[in-house]
């Protein structure tokens, strides 16, 4: 089973302080938790923190200003050290796309607040195959395995990078990347984009949001890739915060961020430019149940893995748990179309 659980098994953060107790004639009574001096922001450094970090700046920066607290940003280059510095309280707000949004959500008391409406409009994004364009390869011929190409597949936690891959096209095929090409490697959107581009790799998954940068960045190499699969429409990127932050604040970020780029005026037509940098059209309420696709692909993929198994016990449960999560997801989407 290529995604593995890699945050189990860890200590718990240490436990909170609580100051400034009151003492009356009827007991002891804990003051308020103060609201935060500040916040880190939590951002996957996808393509690079140069290119990234002016494009999140500004938007950080007006946060700061409309809730009242100082905002700062914390890159990171995978998804395991987004989830462990939510989980240890590191940061308390960020940005997350849908699989490690979920892993944040079971294992760093995380909840999400939001989601990420592209510049078109969409909730959706895909993730893609993509090989060099020119080479003759086709979709029918990576299926055939045979170790005869080179692969790249994303970080283990990623939703377009590995995950829907696997849910929506190996899995279902019983193909295993490791047995089926030559060599499998796992690195960022970018670096397999670079890898295709250059030879260096024959096929990598990628998805259209990272080919929208890729081709705005690097429009030469981006011209000589070309995509060969694309999956069913994956839920965009999310904001999440801490359950524990100040009930306050957090409602504070939830309203900068859903009415970012609204309204008319400088100040919203400014906070556009800002959207438009990150290739965003705004941002949309959302909660946990927005995160049930990724729940259906994970089941998928564990009863998947059951059946490679053989063991009965383990299958029936797996069936059980896949289709209850297949309803629950079924019904979100009759509710909202967007997921």
């Amino acid at each position: 089973m290529i995604r593995r659980r890699m945050l189990a098994g860890l200590g718990l953060a240490a436990a909170l302080s609580v100051a400034g107790l009151a003492l009356s004639g009827c007991g002891e009574k804990p003051a308020q938790k103060a609201a935060p001096k500040e916040l880190t922001f939590s951002i996957l450094s996808a393509e690079n923190q140069a290119s990234m970090g002016p494009l999140w700046q500004p938007l950080l920066d007006d946060m700061s200003a409309q809730i009242g607290v100082k905002v700062k940003p914390y890159f990171a280059t995978n998804y395991t050290s987004l989830v462990e510095a939510m989980r240890f309280n590191q940061v308390q707000v960020g940005w997350f796309s849908a699989a490690p949004a979920l892993e944040a959500v079971n294992r760093a008391d995380a909840e999400v607040l939001g989601r990420v409406i592209d510049a078109g409009g969409d909730a959706t994004y895909k993730s893609v195959l993509i090989v060099r364009k020119g080479s003759g390869i086709t979709l029918d011929d990576v299926l055939k395995c045979g170790k005869r190409y080179s692969f790249g597949l994303g970080d283990t936690q990623s939703t377009s990078g590995t995950l829907a891959p696997m849910a929506y096209l190996f899995t279902p095929k019983n193909i295993e990347p490791a047995k089926c090409f030559k060599a499998v490697r796992s690195a960022s959107h970018q670096a397999n984009f670079f890898s295709v581009a250059n030879g260096v790799l024959d096929v990598a998954t990628n998805n259209t949001v990272g080919l929208l940068f890729a081709r705005r960045e690097n429009p030469e190499l981006a011209g000589k890739i070309e995509v060969i699969w694309t999956s069913p429409p994956l839920p965009e990127s999310s904001i999440l915060t801490r359950k524990d932050l100040d009930p306050a604040v957090k409602e504070k970020i939830r309203q900068f961020f859903l009415t970012y780029g609204t309204g008319t005026g400088p100040q919203a037509d400014k906070q556009r430019q800002v959207l438009k940098g990150l290739a965003y059209g705004g941002f949309r309420p959302a909660d946990d149940t927005y995160l049930d696709p990724i729940r259906e692909m994970e089941a998928a993929e564990a009863l998947a893995d059951a059946r490679r198994g053989g063991d009965k016990a383990k299958i029936a449960a797996a069936e059980a748990a896949f289709e209850k999560i297949r309803a629950s997801a079924a019904q979100k989407r009759a509710v909202d179309p967007d997921v």
